[in-house]
């Protein structure tokens, strides 16, 4: 029985684990959830599963769930606190954004296993999440890294050439940059296949989640970054790949439905039976694979670049992407703008402050990252301000 924590319970990642864990009662037991605001639903969670320990970030929000006689973890370290004072086997950490790095870091420190879909803090804390983790801790949620994970089973590390990240495309594969210009908050958030919210859907529309995809696959298999290539596979049933040194490549396939990636998660490297339904081989079918259109979505390429990098650049291109795609659905800026603006932003504190330097390795501090962070979303919005 693993006796999870699932933090941002009430989003895309926490609902559908919570889905899958009600159907496997038998191996699971959830022993604490963690919200930002939605009181409503983390009740109604709670109530569902028997927890007694929650823990929600609007403090406003909190009597709600505390007229029912539970535990409440409340502020700005309430998934924290909830992380280090439950006894637990795993945390899956569902929260979104790089708000997540504190309790990804107050969870491998608490001897947890980390299942980690909150890729965000694992980018803009590399060094200092990698630090923290003992070999094994951390488990990918994301369905590419779980894909590669999978598939690094058949061989060494020593036989890997190179991964292969596959990306559908976004509503707007095969676009030119001018086709672009007029797109609408709406038509980013019209993913082709996966159902996700709002930041992740606009990052898949840009491939700026394509990017931030290229550094956790850097981080978490200590693969070089000319070794990861990304290929367009716009019906998402091969996740990703692992090319051998014998030309032998080995893919993970399945349907698109997150909750593969997350039941894997939870008790890897076991499989739980009827997670989702199979593929039919009998019905004929057609996968197509394409390169990446780098001149239109330039997102991977910048990426590339601030995690060749590291230190604070990567933290600088998460912040002053968060800020300029808040900007886009607010109405203040077209969707090319977004791109544009995150890379005008690592210029500028490339110019300002300098390339990280020292800041690379055991040299990273949190408050560094932080304080980039404040400095990345301060120019950003000088630079929204202007557009």
């Amino acid at each position: 029985m693993q006796r999870i924590v699932v933090l941002g319970s009430t989003g895309s990642i926490g609902t559908q684990a919570i889905d899958l864990i009600t159907k496997n009662r038998d191996r699971f037991e959830v022993v604490g959830l963690s919200a930002a605001r939605q009181s409503e639903r983390l009740r109604a969670q709670a109530d569902l599963l028997g927890v007694n320990d929650v823990a929600i970030l609007d403090s406003a929000a909190a009597s709600d769930v505390q007229r029912l006689g539970r535990r409440v973890y409340t502020g700005d370290d309430a998934a924290e606190e909830l992380v280090v004072s439950v006894d637990a086997d795993v945390v899956l950490n569902g929260i979104t954004g790089s708000v997540g790095l504190r309790p990804t870091l107050a969870a491998l420190k608490a001897g947890r296993t980390l299942a980690l879909a909150d890729k965000e803090s694992l980018i803009v804390g590399g060094p200092l999440v990698k630090a923290a983790a003992r070999s094994g801790q951390i488990v990918p949620v994301d369905s590419e890294h779980s894909a590669i994970a999978q598939a690094l089973r058949a061989g060494a590390g020593s036989e890997v050439r190179r991964l292969i990240v596959t990306t559908s495309g976004g509503p707007f594969r095969g676009m030119t940059r001018d086709q672009l210009l007029d797109v609408t908050p709406q038509q980013a958030l019209n993913h082709p296949t996966w159902n996700m919210g709002r930041m992740v859907t606009t990052n898949s529309a840009t491939l700026v989640n394509k990017g931030l995809e290229v550094i956790e696959a850097h981080l978490l298999f200590d693969v070089p970054f000319d070794r990861i290539d990304v290929v367009v596979h716009p019906q998402s049933y091969v996740h990703s790949m692992v090319e051998f040194i014998d030309g032998s490549t080995i893919a993970q396939v399945s349907v698109p439905d997150m909750r593969l990636p997350i039941a894997l998660s939870l008790d890897w490297p076991n499989r739980v039976p009827d997670s989702v339904e199979p593929i039919d081989w009998t019905k004929a079918r057609e996968w197509v694979f394409e390169p990446l259109d780098d001149e239109a979505f330039p997102a991977v390429t910048l990426a590339r670049f601030v995690g060749e990098n590291d230190g604070t650049l990567p933290a600088v291109y998460n912040a002053a992407n968060e800020q300029a795609v808040e900007a886009f659905h607010a109405g203040r800026i077209g969707f090319l703008d977004i791109v544009d603006t995150i890379q005008r932003v690592v210029d500028n504190y490339v110019d300002t402050i300098g390339m990280p330097g020292s800041e690379h390795g055991d040299g990273l501090t949190l408050e560094a990252v932080f304080e980039a962070e404040r400095w990345a979303r301060r120019r950003a919005d000088e630079l929204v301000a202007r557009i």
